[in-house]
């Protein structure tokens, strides 16, 4: 099992679950949001393929299909580096 505590991390201060009726993130967005996660804290950057199987494997957590949203400073961040149009 590849594991390190900043997946942890990552999902306690970057994700939430959804309550509302949706897809959840993509991996795209989900793979997205880490990596500006791991920019605004400092943290390495480990392959998606590491995460994903780290969220699967410890967490339950499928890439592909999931009731997760984006919350806190690494959303902020993915969305503004998404679509910097928004500023």
């Amino acid at each position: 099992m590849t594991s390190t505590p900043y997946f942890d991390r990552f999902l306690y201060e970057a994700i939430a679950a959804d309550r509302e009726a949706g897809a959840g993130l993509g991996p795209d967005s989900l793979y997205g949001l880490y990596t500006s996660w791991c920019m605004v804290s400092h943290s390495p950057i480990a392959s998606p393929g590491a995460l994903f199987t780290a969220l699967k494997e410890r967490h339950g957590i499928s890439p592909s299909s999931n009731r997760l949203a984006m919350t806190g400073p690494a959303a902020t961040d993915y969305i503004l580096a998404s679509a910097p149009n928004l500023v």
